[in-house]
């Protein structure tokens, strides 16, 4: 790997080995259960791969169709569950109506649990990125759901993210406080321009660790908009690690390769109901920690000349 730098996902390393064919077909080999490593079945198209490992895939291993049932459960009452959700998992269906998204793994955790009926009651309330990790809550009420959801329009969730950021940000904390439009020209979402009119968005911040090339961050929403994270920092220069959408592709590559934005939800805080404050906390799946890794190691022994 690239200056010490993390593992390639199975997909990624599938595509080397089959170049003519597309990354969604490989990742539907991988979810049907026809690839191994060194000898045994791995089903989940996150899953990092060592370099040295046998990646093969057998066209006529049988197929099997399945929604992916493993699930991190971090908190249950009668009104909410907090889960984890891996990156690359999408939160809900599109209009491509997946299998498996987060939805369905939660949605039959709960039907296994307290079988068909109004207790296996679930429901979207917010929703991260596919290629972000982190705490998702979902409404296991239609109480919880109105609770929650009014939470989140009056910005009273406590949502805060890991994130490393490309480059040395300046100053130890700070706050973006500028309003985002749907459109900046490009068909992406981006900072209003002066005197445009478009929602506000605020996101705070504070460095959590330096590495020179790049700066590990908190940031806590203030607001909830799409992207909003990920659309602030690229404005301010300092764009996620391993975002393909917003970082200017005239910057220089990054010296680290990371297929996804590194971009983590840890901790998610909200008051049920009854009233009781209830907080849960993920830390950042492996793919994140050997970005780390790799940084630190970079900046221990100096960049490369």
């Amino acid at each position: 790997c690239e200056d010490g730098g993390v593992s390639p996902r199975i997909v990624r390393r599938l595509q080397q080995l089959h170049p003519d064919l597309s990354g969604s077909r490989l990742k539907r080999a991988v979810i049907e259960g026809q690839v191994t490593v060194d000898g045994e079945v791995v089903d989940d198209p996150g899953a990092i791969v060592a370099d040295g490992a046998a990646v093969v895939w057998d066209p006529n291993r049988k197929i099997r169709r399945r929604v992916d049932t493993s699930l991190e459960v971090l908190y249950e009452d009668d009104d909410a569950v907090a889960v984890v959700k891996p990156a690359g998992l999408l939160t809900h269906p599109t209009e491509a109506k997946e299998l498996d998204t987060l939805l369905s793994r939660v949605s039959l955790w709960a039907k296994r649990r307290f079988g068909a009926g109004r207790r296996s009651y679930v429901a979207v309330v917010h929703r991260l990125d596919k290629e972000t990790s982190g705490v998702l809550v979902f409404a296991r009420s239609r109480r919880g759901l109105a609770d929650l959801q009014a939470q989140l329009r009056n910005h009273t969730m406590d949502r805060r993210y890991v994130a490393v950021v490309e480059g040395n940000l300046f100053g130890d904390a700070g706050t973006f406080d500028q309003d985002l439009v749907e459109d900046r020209g490009d068909r992406r979402r981006g900072v209003a321009r002066p005197g445009s009119t478009g929602t506000r968005a605020i996101t705070e911040w504070r460095v959590l660790e330096r590495f020179g090339v790049a700066t590990l961050v908190e940031a806590r929403l203030r607001t909830g908009r799409t992207h909003q994270i990920r659309v602030h920092f690229a404005h301010a220069g300092h764009p996620v690690v391993g975002d393909p959408v917003y970082r200017d592709p005239r910057r220089p590559p990054f010296p680290i390769a990371f297929p996804r934005q590194a971009l983590h939800a840890g901790r998610l805080g909200w008051v049920t109901p009854a009233g009781e404050k209830a907080l849960v906390e993920a830390a950042p799946p492996a793919d994140f920690t050997q970005l780390l890794g790799a940084l630190r190691e970079r900046r221990r022994r100096g960049p490369r000349s």
